[in-house]
């Protein structure tokens, strides 16, 4: 028993995963990549090699740099405004 709106989510959650895969196969023709299995590219980036250790693919995890989201973590640690919560600083109170 599924209604018009559980079939309109589904056919656009299968259109989703369609046009992700056109976008990483147009890719991987355009670097010349050969793709044996098409479907494969919906949940994977068609320049990805898959080796965890690969210095192209993965090359913030190999050199230990600290990835965009531990950038921002440490620059709201370091830089954390000293107000209260209506944007009132303490020596204007």
């Amino acid at each position: 028993m599924s209604t018009e709106e559980d079939k309109f989510k589904h056919s656009k959650r299968l259109l989703k995963d369609d046009n992700a895969i056109k976008k990483q196969l147009k890719i991987a023709k355009a670097h010349g990549i050969p793709v044996t299995e098409p479907h494969r590219l919906s949940k994977h980036h068609a320049l990805d090699c898959g080796n965890p250790k690969c210095l192209l693919c993965h090359s913030e995890k190999v050199f230990n740099k600290p990835t965009l989201q531990e950038k921002r973590f440490s620059q709201d640690v370091e830089h954390r405004p000293n107000k209260h919560g209506k944007g009132i600083y303490p020596e204007d109170s």
